[in-house]
């Protein structure tokens, strides 16, 4: 029997995810940084130095909320912004040291996350669950 309830079941899902991430990173005495701010590591984590145009394409953001993201970030000290060597109109984001040195932290909570929500499932359901949800949220 279908129930209707796939939308409050992701927001459920949704505040689990953020409250699980946040637990974990207060358990590694990380402090100051929510799982929005954790969207934005990640993409430095796989290209340092980005410019802020690139991560709102990436995190699907609005530019407003995206600078926001980074100042918090940057007074941090987990980010920094530097002037791009090829247009000095553009302003790149860098990972610090301090920044750098939390990517092991993400990918322990990033594999203990997918322990959760794949654990018992095989490579088969995985798929459907992920190509499901991929062909809701492209209906939006």
């Amino acid at each position: 029997m279908i129930k209707y309830n796939t939308a409050s079941m992701v927001g459920k899902i949704r505040d689990a995810v953020n409250n699980t991430i946040v637990s974990e990173l207060n358990k590694h005495g990380v402090n100051g940084i929510s799982p929005s701010h954790g969207d934005i590591l990640v993409c430095l984590y796989e290209k340092n130095g980005l410019s802020v145009k690139e991560l709102v394409k990436k995190i699907h953001r609005t530019q407003p909320t995206v600078t926001v993201l980074i100042d918090k970030l940057q007074k941090l000290g987990y980010v920094e912004r530097i002037k791009s060597w090829e247009d000095s109109r553009v302003t790149l984001i860098n990972l610090t040291e301090k920044g750098i040195q939390l990517e092991p932290i993400f990918h322990e909570i990033s594999k203990k996350l997918n322990t959760m929500i794949y654990g018992g499932f095989t490579d088969s359901e995985k798929e459907q669950v992920e190509h499901l949800l991929e062909k809701i949220l492209n209906r939006f």
